[in-house]
């Protein structure tokens, strides 16, 4: 019988994992509006800046690497507030703009703890009551929201002379945060948290050899890791990369910096108002609307000259953009086994390994970028969402099996 105090609990509970990615988010927008102002401070180029990106990305996989063993060993709880320490710590390391190498460390331990924040949030919802109605898109959209509000932010700290301090909101963010975990999850396992909301967890009959294991003979689990991975680089690319190339190739001033607040809105925006829309055409048949409109409006980014038409294009861009996420993760508990010790796992391996994917192609643009110009930014994302079509193709309609 679920209680008041279950409900009560579980939508504390929901709201505060909210939060963690509401600073997820925030983190993951910063980086583009402030760009610019690292190339000037440390004197560098677009490729040696870029390894802000690779930073992180190293702490991304290693997150996806080692977070089953974590959960396993340490339980949700500790976890999920050791990765917010990190993030903590990496905010303050930030703020002092230090020699540009401890400022790229400081990505790592970032990237590290982003990636097992995401994981372990998108694997404890998944395990919630009705997670498939409503509550992905809403957990996504809080990531959103703080991708939103960074940029308004970091592009008035852009101006000033101490464009580092920008980090100390940051990391007064990432102080509640730390603290509403501790308070709300008290170092508890999974299954504790859960029995808390009323949730009973039921493990499979019998553990073949571990669930890393056992995962990891899951094609499904792969094929999904691989077209998020694909997903969240397109995603921070365009946030990441689009202050430069409007700055650069469209001639756009200082605000150029909330272009990208745009994007983000709009990505905020898609995994609320669309909800209706991706239930009445269908969740597998919707990825594929979404993706191409997102194409096609990538193309007028390309080779539309106006500076205000890109922004609204971007803006829209992040709109299609936004539910496909959330739809990929309700996607997967459907899809993958459901006994909570697979399930949970899975989706926190997909969004880890997806993490990496917020570093590495911002870095393989950069690359690009420093060989060529900015200008290849469209042509490379209309390819990376180009492989997302075909990636989508291979999720099986079934749940899979263990073998």
């Amino acid at each position: 019988m679920i209680t008041k105090e279950m409900i009560t609990y579980e939508r504390t509970a929901f709201a505060t994992v909210c939060f963690a990615l509401f600073l997820n988010g925030w983190n993951d927008s910063s980086t583009g509006p402030l760009l610019p102002r690292m190339q000037e401070t440390y004197g560098v180029g677009y490729v040696v800046v870029s390894l802000v990106f690779i930073s992180a990305c190293c702490g991304g996989i290693l997150a996806g690497l080692v977070n089953v063993y974590l959960n396993d060993r340490f339980g949700f709880g500790k976890i999920i507030v050791f990765a917010s320490s990190l993030q903590l710590a990496g905010y303050a390391i930030q703020s002092a703009a230090p020699p540009f190498p401890l400022f790229v460390i400081a990505f790592f331990l970032n990237g590290f703890g982003l990636g097992t924040v995401d994981a372990q949030s998108n694997g404890f919802v998944a395990l919630l009551r009705d997670s498939g109605k409503g509550k992905m898109s809403l957990l996504h959209a809080a990531y959103g929201c703080g991708a939103f509000a960074a940029p308004l932010v970091a592009t008035q700290f852009f101006h000033m002379r101490r464009w580092s301090f920008y980090y100390l909101t940051s990391l007064a963010l990432a102080v509640i945060n730390l603290v509403a975990l501790i308070i709300v999850f008290r170092f508890n396992t999974v299954e504790h948290v859960l029995a808390k909301t009323g949730v009973v967890t039921a493990s499979e009959s019998s553990n073949k050899g571990g669930k890393m294991k056992q995962m990891m003979k899951l094609k499904t689990v792969h094929i999904l890791a691989l077209f998020i991975f694909v997903y969240v680089g397109v995603e921070v690319t365009i946030g990441g990369w689009i202050v430069t190339y409007s700055l650069l190739v469209r001639s756009g001033g200082p605000a150029s910096g909330y272009i990208s607040s745009g994007f983000f809105g709009g990505l905020m925006l898609g995994r609320l108002v669309l909800i209706g829309v991706t239930r009445m055409i269908g969740e597998r048949r919707v990825i594929y609307l979404y993706t191409v409109l997102c194409i096609a409006l990538e193309i007028t980014i390309w080779f539309v000259p106006s500076l205000i038409g890109n922004a609204i294009a971007v803006s829209f861009v992040g709109l299609f953009l936004g539910p496909i996420y959330p739809i990929c993760m309700t996607v997967s508990s459907e899809v993958l086994p459901p006994w909570y010790v697979l399930l949970g796992g899975s989706i926190g391996w997909i969004a880890g390994i997806g993490q990496a994917g917020s570093a590495a192609f911002p870095f393989m643009t950069g690359a690009i970028a420093s060989k060529t110009s900015v200008r290849a930014m469209q042509p490379l994302l209309i390819g990376m969402m180009s492989g997302m079509i075909l990636l989508w193709l291979l999720v099986p309609q079934k749940v899979v099996k263990t073998q």
